[in-house]
């Protein structure tokens, strides 16, 4: 990849981005290691015959439609699978209306390609709905997964999600995305404010009313807090925001704020700071109080970014001329540069796997790409291609995922595709959107 320096960018990014800147039941499955092997090295998704769920009492019919209408779209959401409409002869005999006493057509289901069918049953009783689901593997007939949910009728997404994480995980081996967050960046005219949302966007509040400029959200592993960047008297300020009590510590240094990132395992985040001369990165509680300077270097050292385990941070600085991407051992001190080609790479992003870093390039044509590397410094890859700037990688709490801001349509709007570039498709979210950030693990205790 060829890039030109880009000076005006660079000072804009490093020093003034900061203005322009996320009922127990019945199992019975294993982690299916065949597909898993495939999920992993990216070779197809799965296809999956869906059947609508079947309901015995009229009541139940509508409940049951708009459960199809959420597991399809969720499960269409990981890109694990290739769903195919249902025979219409799915069913050959047995009690329709009992799981288990069913008797699938696995001839019908050849015919068509699936590798693995998902049916099940809705009732309700009262408030309360249950939803026994089957899982089989279409080409043996064996039963990969039976299991009995319940939920209130007034949060179906809630039941629909906990079978589409089932689902995932059996493949997968790993927990699902559907009861995380994101917090990103949303664009109202002149003003920007943080929202959270769940993983695709979905019930969007707004986290910060500071009437003007709100930044660079980071949610805390755990979920419970966020840090982010205001300019409501015109200078930078930190905040750290409690999203179960509203409670905000405000951490005020003189000079630059940028960045901030929060350390895995720890109540700890780092952040830029300039108080010092120089622009250098702080590690600091969530409290506010800095307990440590972690670079000391001449030149900026801005955008920091953890292990899964917390003992090592990646960087963007400028010590070696244009901004590469650093790493920083936080037991040893040690620092090794990790990217050498191009020669503007900044936002980077570890994955929580631990394997990989995204982190975005400019290059010479103007584009603003996303690639990945290795953590080694190997197997360099390119995700996005020929759709304008493609901006500020978080990754999917699994792995799995990498959503971002691009304009590749007009304004900025938030995508998201596979840790490998495919299947990148909008949250289609109205108005201008950047800056996202993916929770590390479910948000338990929040108010939003």
């Amino acid at each position: 990849m060829d890039m030109n320096k880009p000076s005006l960018l660079y000072r804009t990014l490093l020093v003034f981005a900061l203005y322009m800147a996320v009922f127990p039941a019945l199992l019975t499955a294993e982690p299916v290691k065949e597909y898993i092997k495939i999920s992993k090295e990216g070779v197809k998704r799965i296809p999956l015959v869906l059947k609508n769920l079947d309901t015995e009492k009229s009541k139940s019919k509508k409940y049951a439609s708009e459960i199809d209408a959420i597991v399809n779209r969720g499960l269409g959401f990981t890109g694990l699978f290739a769903i195919i409409k249902a025979p219409l002869n799915i069913i050959s005999g047995g009690d329709l209306y009992q799981a288990g006493k069913r008797n699938i057509n696995f001839a019908a289901l050849s015919s068509v390609g699936a590798e693995v069918y998902a049916g099940g049953i809705l009732d309700k009783k009262g408030s309360t709905l249950r939803m026994d689901m089957e899982v089989y593997d279409a080409l043996t007939g064996k039963l990969l997964m039976r299991k009995l949910y319940e939920g209130d009728k007034d949060n179906l997404r809630k039941l629909a999600h906990r079978f589409c994480g089932d689902l995932v995980k059996m493949f997968t081996g790993k927990p699902s995305i559907f009861e995380s967050k994101i917090a990103f960046v949303q664009q109202s005219g002149g003003k920007k404010e943080i929202y959270l949302a769940e993983f695709d966007g979905y019930g969007a509040v707004v986290v910060t009313r500071s009437g003007g400029l709100a930044l660079t959200p980071a949610l805390s592993p755990d979920g419970r807090k966020l840090a982010y960047l205001t300019y409501t008297g015109g200078k930078p300020d930190l905040q750290i925001k409690d999203l179960a009590t509203d409670a905000i510590v405000s951490v005020k240094r003189k000079g630059v704020k940028i960045d901030p990132a929060w350390r895995n395992g720890t109540a700890e985040l780092a952040t830029t700071f300039s108080f010092d001369g120089n622009q250098e990165l702080y590690l600091l509680r969530d409290n506010g109080t800095i307990t440590r300077r972690l670079t000391r270097h001449g030149m900026i050292d801005v955008s920091p970014t953890f292990s899964p385990d917390g003992r090592k941070m990646a960087f963007v600085s400028s010590r070696h001329g244009s901004p590469q991407i650093f790493i920083l051992d936080l037991v040893s001190g040690s620092v090794k540069r990790l990217t050498y080609e191009g020669k503007y790479n900044t936002q980077p992003s570890w994955s929580p796997v631990g394997d990989k870093i995204a982190f975005t390039t400019m290059q010479k044509s103007g584009e603003i790409n996303i690639f990945t590397v290795n953590a080694d410094g190997t197997g360099l890859r390119q995700l996005t291609y020929r759709a304008r700037h493609n901006e500020a990688p978080s990754w999917s709490p699994d792995g799995t995922m990498i959503m971002f801001s691009s304009d590749r349509s007009g304004g900025k709007k938030l995508y998201v595709m596979n840790a490998d570039g495919r299947n990148q498709r909008s949250l289609g979210l109205g108005g201008q959107q950047m800056q996202p950030s993916w929770s590390t693990f479910q948000l338990k205790s929040s108010s939003y």
